[in-house]
C-alpha cells in the first residue's frame, strides 16, 4: 500500500489530533512540521519527535505529498497558496479562510495548480448526522420548513489571553460564530442549502476581544426555509451544540453530535442518545479525533484514486458566506442578501 507523506502547518492544539490520525492509517506517514517561531524549532522536534522547519520553502521541500493546514485561521490562505505553488495537495482545518474572498482565491490556485483542496469539518462524520442528512435527502421530513444552530458555548479569559491570534479580526476571522460557531452552521448549511438572506447582531460582551462573545441570526434560505442561529463564547457553563431540524412530514434535533429527538412518521426510530458525544461547550481540548480520521482518511484516498475530497473549497465555502453575513448585517444594522 502506497503511504502519503504528510507535513502540518502550525503547532497548536489540534495537530495532536492529527498526529493521532497519521499514527492510525496504514498509507500515510509524518514528514515535517512548520512553525513560524524560529526559536521553537528545537522544541517541536523534541516534542513531535520528526522534523521541524520555520521556514516554508525548506519545510515545503520535503518528501510529501499532502500539507495539513492548522495554523491561525486568517493565514491559512497564504499556507494554502504556499503549499498549490509547490505542487502538494491541501487539506486545511476551518474555516478555510476567514472571508469569501480569501476562499475564492485558494479554490481558484489550486485549481491552476492542479492540486486538491479540502477542509476539515469533522462533524459530518458523526453517524447521527449521517441518518439526519439521509432523511432529508429522500424527502422523509418533507419540506424543510426551519433549521436552527444553536452554539451557546464557553470559554475562559484564559483562552483568550493565552493565545496572540483568538478572538482577533485578522486571524480568527471574528470569534464565537467564526471559531466555535462553524461546524455546527455548516451541518445547517448542508442539509438547507445556500442561504438568501442574513439579519444578524454579534455583539462583544464579556471578553476583551475584538470579535463577539455572543450573537445572534435570523436566515433565509434558497428553497424557502428560515433558520435561527446562536452562538457565544460568554455563555456560562457552556451547553453542548445543538441542531434542529423541521419539515412538514417531521422533526429531528441533535445535541452534541447525537440524535436526541426523532419524530418522522413511517420511519423507525434509531437508538436516542441519553448523552451526545464529547463536546467542546467549555473545554475546546475534549472533541476527540476519530472524525478528523474519517476526513483525513478520504483525502488519502482522493490523492490516490482520484475523486473530490469530502468537504471541497465550494463545500467549506457557503458556512464562511454565511457568518460573513451575520457580521455584514451587524455593522450595517440591516438586512444582507447574499
Amino acid at each position: 500500500m502506497s503511504s502519503i507523506g504528510i507535513g502540518i502547518v502550525g503547532t497548536g492544539s489540534i495537530v495532536n489530533n492529527y498526529i493521532k490520525c497519521i499514527s492510525e492509517l496504514e498509507n500515510a506517514h509524518l514528514v515535517a512540521l512548520f512553525t513560524k517561531s524560529s526559536d521553537r524549532v528545537e522544541a517541536v522536534k523534541k516534542q513531535f519527535g520528526v522534523a521541524a522547519f520555520s521556514n516554508m520553502d525548506e519545510f515545503l521541500s520535503q518528501d510529501m505529498q499532502l500539507v495539513c493546514i492548522c495554523n491561525e485561521s486568517g493565514r491559512h490562505g497564504e499556507a494554502i497558496e504556499a503549499a498549490a505553488f509547490a505542487g502538494k495537495h491541501v487539506l486545511s482545518e476551518k474555516p478555510l479562510e476567514v472571508t469569501t474572498q480569501k476562499i475564492d482565491q485558494a479554490i481558484e490556485i489550486c485549481k491552476k495548480q492542479g492540486v486538491q483542496l479540502g477542509c476539515v469539518l469533522q462533524n459530518r462524520c458523526s453517524a447521527d448526522y449521517r441518518l439526519l442528512e439521509k432523511a432529508v435527502n429522500e424527502g422523509r421530513l418533507g419540506k424543510i420548513l426551519m433549521g436552527n444552530a444553536h452554539i451557546n458555548w464557553y470559554r475562559s479569559h484564559e483562552y483568550y489571553a493565552g493565545s496572540d491570534w483568538r478572538g482577533t479580526l485578522e486571524y480568527d476571522g471574528g470569534a464565537a460564530f467564526m471559531n466555535q460557531g462553524i461546524h455546527t452552521i455548516d451541518l445547517l448549511t448542508n442539509l438547507l442549502g445556500d442561504a438568501k438572506s442574513v439579519y444578524g447582531k454579534v455583539k462583544t460582551s464579556v471578553h476583551p476581544i475584538e470579535g463577539e462573545d455572543v450573537g445572534s441570526a435570523i436566515v433565509e434560505f434558497e428553497n424557502g426555509a428560515i433558520g435561527n442561529i446562536t452562538a457565544g463564547t460568554a455563555l456560562t457553563p457552556g451547553y453542548p451544540e445543538r441542531l434542529e431540524i423541521y419539515g412538514e412530514k417531521g422533526s429531528v434535533l441533535m445535541e452534541a453530535g447525537k440524535i436526541v429527538q426523532w419524530n418522522v412518521p413511517g420511519t423507525d426510530s434509531p437508538t436516542i442518545a441519553q448523552s451526545g458525544d464529547a463536546s467542546g461547550a467549555a473545554d475546546p481540548t475534549a472533541i476527540g479525533h476519530q472524525n478528523h480520521k474519517e476526513v483525513l482518511a478520504n483525502m488519502l484516498q482522493v490523492i490516490l484514486e482520484g475523486g473530490e475530497p469530502m468537504v471541497n473549497g465550494t463545500e467549506a465555502r457557503k458556512a464562511v458566506a454565511v457568518i460573513n453575513a451575520i457580521y455584514d448585517s451587524s455593522r450595517k444594522g440591516e438586512l444582507v442578501h447574499l
